[in-house]
């Protein structure tokens, strides 16, 4: 019985360091950038929810830059969440809003800023609460 349970303990050992398959690398890439865009999915809400309850005037591109910072930090499927929320929400807006073309384009800009990785603090207006 031990030899079976020292037999058992070593294979999974060995088979635990040994090289994956492609097929099995490749479905674990793919789960983890689906558990990344999902979590950048959350980043997203979670800025829009904080810019809803602010209420600050000004203060849109700030959590624009912050939500899609917070989503890239994920990884390739947060920054692709991030990207076609963003984009599909400023298509929505320039239709719907009619804001202009120039702060659809600011808004653009913060999102990029944001998911290249920069601070999103460079759109912060002064005087918004330290809770954001």
């Amino acid at each position: 019985m031990r030899l079976w349970v020292c037999i058992a303990l070593l294979s999974t050992v060995l088979c635990a360091s040994a090289e994956r398959p492609r097929i099995v690398q490749g479905m674990i890439r793919a789960g983890q950038f689906v558990r990344d865009a999902a979590g950048g999915t959350r980043d997203m809400y979670r800025a829009y929810k904080d810019m809803r309850e602010a209420n600050y005037r000004g203060a849109d591109k700030y959590f624009h830059a912050r939500g899609n910072y917070d989503a890239a930090r994920r990884g390739p499927g947060g920054a692709w969440a991030a990207r076609v929320i963003s984009d599909a929400r400023e298509n929505w807006q320039s239709r719907v809003s009619g804001r202009g073309a120039e702060d659809t384009r600011a808004d653009q800009e913060a999102n990029r800023w944001g998911r290249s990785g920069g601070d999103p603090n460079r759109y912060r207006p002064r005087g918004l609460p330290s809770k954001y």
